[in-house]
């Protein structure tokens, strides 16, 4: 404040100055012959500063901060005050500028607040700001400036719901938008489309947000969707259908028809003013009249050779009627006999389909099919197995060897698996073996592919044709699924998955952007696919896409990585497609290639999940013991390179690993140990707590991130240490470890718990990489793939397991059943019950498709 007085009593001589100079200078100029032309007004040191700019209300989206501008003429000074307070000199930006037509002194202060300094006050007061302005006779306050944090909240306060109107009638659609700061402004969609009030003056939207149609029309059947949106977001509500019907309304009766050789005669009439659409009812009545004619208007007939003819022409319809039933039942007869042959045996009866990895009791040895037991007291679930006899050699040879061991499946002739071109081709069945060394070296020789990794341990590959297969990196949760006709019939090629590191790519990542996902590559780039393959992967994000902008990237021949995808708004026609889950993305992709999840966090309710994991030396002969607390994003790939790198260096994993959202709030994450016993323990951190700062979280390229807190016994005889060790993000969410144990014996098994996790080979090819068999798959796709009226299609199918959000991608497909089931074995191979599947296809009513009931008079 000392600074400012002594600024204001500087600024007031220097005014007076500059009056006795005007005043010096007008008196001169009054006693010349052009006095009247003067232009420095005579009262200027009479005149009080006003403001030709003054600071207006502002709002900070996401982090940005906003800047406050005063203007004001004659001024001396001007300083900002913001809720009472005096800014900072060293805060002001100052302009200085004289009016051209005044010649007055005009000075410019600007200044920028932040969202931290607005949020010190939140909650208190709302957070204002105002100008005041010296001149040498007084000074004058600009209005105040209100300074906001702009937010959208996600949820509907009011959502439309559906409605079925008859034709004309008016319809009402609701909405409440979500409460936000600037108020969100709201529009409403049908079927994605704008509706605008002004070209269609059909509609109309009230003051309170709600879509009125003043006259149902059959063009206004559709989807609609309230969209609220504001500086900050865009919220959409969940679409309301409207169904606008017509109710069936009878013609006029026709005239009366000559009287037959019944001795009747009739009039109709037609359901046609209005034919009933959309729904509506069916008109209600007889759509015929008959009557009997009086005698005289009977014709008169006689019995003679028109008799005979039609009796002749029944009993030509009865005979063709009884041979056809007869052909019927011949061929119903055969179907069921060819069947019956290739149904599993009664072992397998009451388990439905069996998983495809059937470990043989006595390899070699080709055991007969057990007999039919005599009868059975219930319905069983019984399963057709592929006919494998028609493929080449090496094929037949490696599923005949595991046949044989189960002794269940009978082989029979039969066209299902067609042998490649020439026959000059080895069709691998089960586990490949591999020599990832050698395939890594050989790679990498190639021009495109010098930049992939040379780590072994996280690369998987296999040579895969037309029956496809799997990919898997264990312990990291990446796989690729190829499914059967992924790849061409004829074709076979050499396919490889891999886990490349940050440092190695350099994933450019700008403004509040973050890594989502380990970067993978599959390739090679190029191949031609009939199908799209599904790569899963883990991701970090709390899956809810209305904190997140979340986009797929995808690295080009040149190294340059480009957005391929926005999810939630993926288009169907594109090669790639996105299923974010609660842990893992399923990408269908049509292209092999580098991919990575990137998402921009919308507000400040989006949070990642970070992995917190505690390791500590796993042995210690001196007083100093370390404990170190890794914050790592919580994917699968991350958490196995820690471990391996702990491994090598000695520690041990001392108490479970906790998940902790943490939140684009801009606020750092805290570490500290609480209640560790003084008698015994005594910490040598200096400080309260540890702080790791946000963005190096945030940003994800570190992925190691950790913290050690460096404890001294003072005897080497204690052991045993007791302590609460807490993380927590500053107005956050924490987690506390309870730690209990005795640092000289390593009584916990968690390392290994944790380091085995996924044992199954890196790469299968052919019906063993699949849970359902080829042949009851092909049933399942032709009975779900052409529309039923009832809805007992594959639309059923994906709603029973969940998947409706993906109806128009499955539609694009030419066989949506086969995509379904392709995203159902992703996500299923280790852990789906094909029981399930079975029974969901029971629930849709299409048993003939993969389950056959069996009663007890057929067994």
């Amino acid at each position: 404040m000392p600074v400012l007085v002594g600024s204001f009593v500087r600024a007031r001589l220097g005014a007076s100055l500059l009056v006795v100079w005007l005043l010096l200078t007008g008196f001169t100029c009054y006693g010349s012959e052009h006095a009247a032309t003067s232009t420095l007004p005579a009262s200027f040191t009479d005149l009080l500063p006003h403001f030709l700019v003054e600071p207006e209300d502002e709002f900070i989206v996401k982090n940005k901060p906003v800047t406050l501008t005063c203007r004001s003429t004659p001024a001396t000074q001007i300083y900002f005050k913001c809720n009472g307070e005096w800014v900072h000199q060293d805060d002001h930006l100052i302009e200085r500028s004289t009016d051209p037509n005044t010649v007055l002194p005009v000075m410019q202060v600007t200044i920028e607040i932040t969202r931290q300094q607005v949020e010190k006050v939140f909650g208190l007061d709302e957070y204002w700001c105002q100008c005041v302005a010296w001149s040498t006779t007084g000074t004058q306050k600009s209005q105040k400036a209100y300074i906001r944090i702009a937010y959208l909240r996600k949820n509907f306060e009011e959502e439309p719901q559906g409605k079925e109107v008859a034709l004309d009638q008016e319809v009402l659609l609701r909405c409440h938008p979500p409460e936000g700061v600037p108020q969100a402004e709201v529009e409403w969609q049908r079927n994605e489309d704008v509706i605008d009030p002004v070209s269609d003056t059909n509609f109309f939207i009230t003051v309170d947000h709600n879509l009125v149609i003043k006259k149902a029309r059959l063009a206004d059947t559709g989807n609609y969707t309230c969209v609220a949106k504001n500086i900050v977001a865009r919220r959409k509500s969940t679409s309301a259908t409207v169904l606008i019907y017509v109710d069936g309304g009878w013609s006029e009766w026709s005239k009366w028809s000559a009287c037959g050789a019944d001795c009747s005669m009739w009039r109709t009439r037609e359901c046609s003013q209005p034919t009933p659409g959309t729904g509506g009812k069916d008109c209600q009545g007889l759509d015929i009249q008959s009557l009997n004619c009086t005698s005289e208007q009977c014709p008169q007939t006689v019995s003679g050779a028109e008799d005979v003819a039609l009796y002749v022409g029944m009993v030509a319809v009865a005979l063709c009627l009884t041979l056809l039933l007869i052909v019927v039942v011949l061929v119903y007869r055969r179907k069921k006999e060819g069947l019956d042959a290739d149904v599993a045996d009664s072992s397998i009866l009451t388990t439905g389909f069996q998983p495809m990895g059937i470990k043989p009791s006595k390899p070699g040895v080709w055991a007969p099919r057990p007999r039919r037991p005599p009868q059975c007291k219930n319905s069983h679930l019984l399963t057709i197995q592929p006919d494998l006899t028609t493929t080449t050699t090496s094929y037949q040879g490696t599923l005949r060897a595991r046949h044989e061991a189960t002794g269940k499946f009978s082989m029979s002739n039969g066209p299902l698996l067609d042998p490649l071109p020439n026959g000059s081709h080895t069709l691998h069945n089960g586990k490949l073996n591999q020599d990832n060394a050698e395939f890594v070296s050989r790679l990498t020789t190639q021009s495109y592919f010098k930049t992939l990794p040379r780590d072994v341990a996280n690369t998987s590959y296999g040579t895969f044709n037309f029956l496809g297969g799997r990919l898997t990196i264990p312990n990291t949760g990446i796989s690729l699924l190829i499914p059967p006709e992924a790849i061409p019939r004829g074709k076979i090629y050499e396919i490889y998955l891999t886990v490349q590191r940050w440092e190695d790519l350099r994933l450019p990542l700008a403004g509040c952007q973050t890594l989502l996902s380990p970067v993978v590559s599959c390739g090679p780039p190029g191949v031609v696919l009939s199908r799209p393959v599904i790569l899963s992967m883990d991701h970090c994000s709390d899956a809810c896409l209305d904190n997140w902008a979340v986009r797929l990237k995808k690295q080009n021949y040149d190294g340059a990585w480009e957005d391929v995808l926005l999810m939630g708004e993926e288009p169907v026609a594109e090669p790639y497609y996105c299923q974010l889950e609660a842990e893992t993305c399923r990408l269908f992709a049509e292209q092999l290639g580098t991919f990575a999840l990137v998402g921009e966090s919308l507000h400040m309710g989006a949070a990642k999940r970070l992995r917190l994991v505690l390791f500590s030396d796993a042995y210690c002969s001196t007083l100093e013991y370390n404990i170190r607390v890794y914050c790592m994003d919580d994917t699968q790939d991350v958490f196995k390179e820690v471990m391996q790198m702990e491994r090598q260096l000695g520690g041990r994993l001392i108490d479970e690993p906790h998940v902790l959202l943490f939140k684009d709030s801009y606020h750092n994450l805290r570490l500290s140990l609480h209640d560790m016993p003084q008698a015994h323990w005594r910490s040598k951190l200096l400080g309260g707590y540890q702080e790791i700062p946000f963005y190096h979280i945030w940003n994800g390229s570190q992925r190691y991130l950790h913290c050690t807190f460096t404890l001294e016994r003072l005897s080497l005889s204690t052991c045993e240490l007791t302590c609460q060790l807490c993380v927590w993000q500053v107005e956050g969410e924490g987690q506390t470890f309870s730690l209990d144990f005795n640092i000289a014996k390593d009584t916990r098994a968690l390392d290994s718990e944790f380091m085995l996790m996924d044992s199954s080979s890196t790469a299968l090819a052919g019906p063993s990489a699949f849970q359902i068999p080829y042949l009851i798959r092909q049933k399942i796709c032709s009975s779900l793939d052409a529309p039923c009226p009832n809805g007992a299609d594959w639309r059923m199918l994906a709603q029973r397991l969940k998947l409706e959000r993906h109806m128009s991608y499955f539609s694009s497909k030419a066989s949506p059943t086969s995509v379904i089931l392709d995203l159902w074995e992703a996500q299923h191979f280790h852990s789906g019950n094909i029981n399930q599947l079975a029974t969901v296809m029971s629930d849709i009513g299409k048993q003939e498709a993969m389950i056959f009931l069996v009663s007890d008079g057929e067994c």
